[in-house]
């Protein structure tokens, strides 16, 4: 089956039980409700138990999961007229990252966020969801107008990390991200981010800079990947699930250590399972945020925001 996961076979294997039991019971001389009724109330216990005790490393499987919902499918159900805007205006327009205006219950936002592919060409489209410099600079822009417009920013978080390459390098890449940083801590308007799948590096923070920050309940958010990390550690990157599990990047782990605001629930066995809902619970949150922080005025904003970061970690002055 496409996008199976280790910890779900119990569940996939049951669940093919019971649909061939059913197929059979069409065209069979006895009644095999009781045994199917049997089996369906054991799946529900089953699926309860497994998704109830994920892992750190099942979690970011899910979060990789290859039909995930990516920033272009949940646009259409949480905004109404949703116009994108292209280019950085200085190099060219990066489809790792889209964005655009829009409405949401009626108020005029301004939406960003990164953006995976769907298919192997799609993905070579998109890079993966890994941004180029001009990728972050055209969601600056964006912001920019935002701020002088007056609209709330709503970003969706989702890529493994900025594109390491040379091209991205040559072009600034370092520069994009730490812009990005500095332009969105003095913004005027209320940002609202989300980590809708997996929050890789600097990547994730050029536009992670926000009020509030929220992640999907199977989501992940890290500095680098659970491979990358047991390659540094332990020079194997088979380790990657040790790692994951040592280096706290679940939703529980980040709003546990005061980096994020909120957990938004997900949908049993990931938000790949059912769109339409998983888009309402995100919407129920953007909507209490933006009730919360457009009360503020453009002062108290920023000192909201500048206040959050500072009291991230730990540290001692000299």
């Amino acid at each position: 089956m496409a996008g199976e996961m280790e910890f779900e076979k119990p569940i996939l294997e049951l669940r093919q039980k019971i649909i061939d039991l059913k197929e059979y019971n069409e065209k069979a001389d006895v009644d095999l409700t009781n045994e199917i009724e049997k089996l369906e109330h054991r799946l529900a216990k089953l699926e309860e138990e497994i998704y109830s005790n994920m892992t750190a490393w099942d979690k970011f499987q899910v979060a990789r999961h290859p039909d995930r919902p990516t920033t272009l499918d949940y646009i259409p159900l949480l905004f109404e007229d949703f116009m994108e805007l292209h280019g950085d205006r200085t190099f060219g327009d990066d489809p790792a990252i889209v964005g655009g205006i829009a409405t949401f219950k009626g108020q005029p936002v301004t939406v960003i966020g990164h953006q995976r592919g769907k298919d192997t060409k799609d993905n070579l489209y998109r890079n993966f969801g890994m941004p180029h410099p001009e990728g972050f600079r055209k969601a600056l822009r964006l912001m920019q107008q935002a701020n002088k417009f007056g609209r709330p920013i709503i970003c969706f978080i989702d890529t493994k990390g900025a594109y390491p390459g040379r091209a991205a390098e040559e072009r600034g890449q370092s520069e994009a991200i730490a812009r990005n940083l500095y332009e969105m801590s003095d913004m005027k308007v209320p940002i609202i981010c989300i980590v809708i799948g997996e929050g890789g590096s600097g990547g994730a923070l050029a536009l992670g800079v926000g009020n509030e920050i929220y992640m999907l309940e199977n989501a992940v958010f890290s500095v680098i990947s659970p491979e990358g990390a047991a390659a540094i550690l332990w020079k194997d990157a088979s380790k990657a699930k040790k790692a994951a599990e040592s280096m706290r990047i679940t939703a529980a782990d980040l709003f546990e250590l005061g980096i994020t605001d909120g957990i938004v629930p997900e949908v049993k066995g990931g938000a790949h399972h059912d769109l339409a809902t998983q888009a309402k619970a995100i919407e129920k949150t953007i909507n209490k945020s933006l009730h919360r922080l457009t009360a503020l005025s453009e002062e108290q904003l920023v000192e909201q925001r500048y206040n959050k970061y500072k009291q991230i970690g730990v540290y001692d002055t000299i």
